[in-house]
């Protein structure tokens, strides 16, 4: 799952949240090094992307992927399922993407101290240019492939990305509206456990 639908499954701790979606920056045992609710967080990401990775509809929308895109199947997976989350977001959660990222922009700003330092470096970016709002619409769905080809390596020509999409959405938000009360149910089974212990 990328930013959007990690910080969506996190309850409505804010702390829990941003944890969630900085899990990727902090490696290892390094998670101790964060407040409880932080490291809640974390674990939460590691469990989410564990479950994820071995999901039945996640793994036929990579294989779906694949031929055209490769080892990058995965990556293009979680960012159209970020981009289906995001353009449906108040049936799924009752409220607007705007607000709910509003929330958490006000919520990052505040606990900017206990960003790992990557998040601090792209923080006022991704504010700014309002990337989880952004993920709602196709274009921003291709400014973030875009800048992750720029920032991170990304192998993938945006473009195809987008043609591949809108080719077979109709498939896959039949699959991500499979996935997501699955996933949505593991997360609050983790919550209630208190996965920081």
């Amino acid at each position: 799952m990328n930013y959007l639908a990690h910080i969506f499954l996190s309850g409505d701790d804010r702390r829990v949240q941003i944890g969630n979606f900085v899990g990727d920056a902090v490696k290892g045992r390094a998670y101790e090094n964060y407040p409880l609710g932080f490291r809640e967080g974390i674990l939460l990401h590691r469990e989410i992307d564990d479950y994820t990775d071995h999901h039945p509809v996640v793994r036929e929308v990579v294989d779906m992927l694949r031929g055209g895109f490769g080892r990058y199947s995965g990556v293009l997976t979680d960012i159209y399922f970020d981009h289906l989350l995001a353009r449906s977001f108040q049936s799924y959660s009752g409220q607007s993407l705007r607000w709910f990222a509003f929330g958490f922009y006000r919520a990052l700003v505040l606990n900017y101290r206990h960003l790992p330092e990557r998040f601090k470096g792209f923080l006022w970016h991704f504010i700014l240019t309002n990337r989880l709002v952004r993920y709602a619409s196709l274009s921003g769905l291709k400014r973030s492939l875009e800048i992750m080809v720029e920032y991170k390596n990304l192998g993938v020509d945006p473009g195809a990305a987008i043609v591949f999409f809108e080719r077979n959405q109709d498939r896959l938000q039949e699959l991500f509206d499979r996935f997501l009360p699955d996933v949505q149910k593991k997360c609050r089974m983790m919550l209630e456990a208190d996965i920081s212990c």
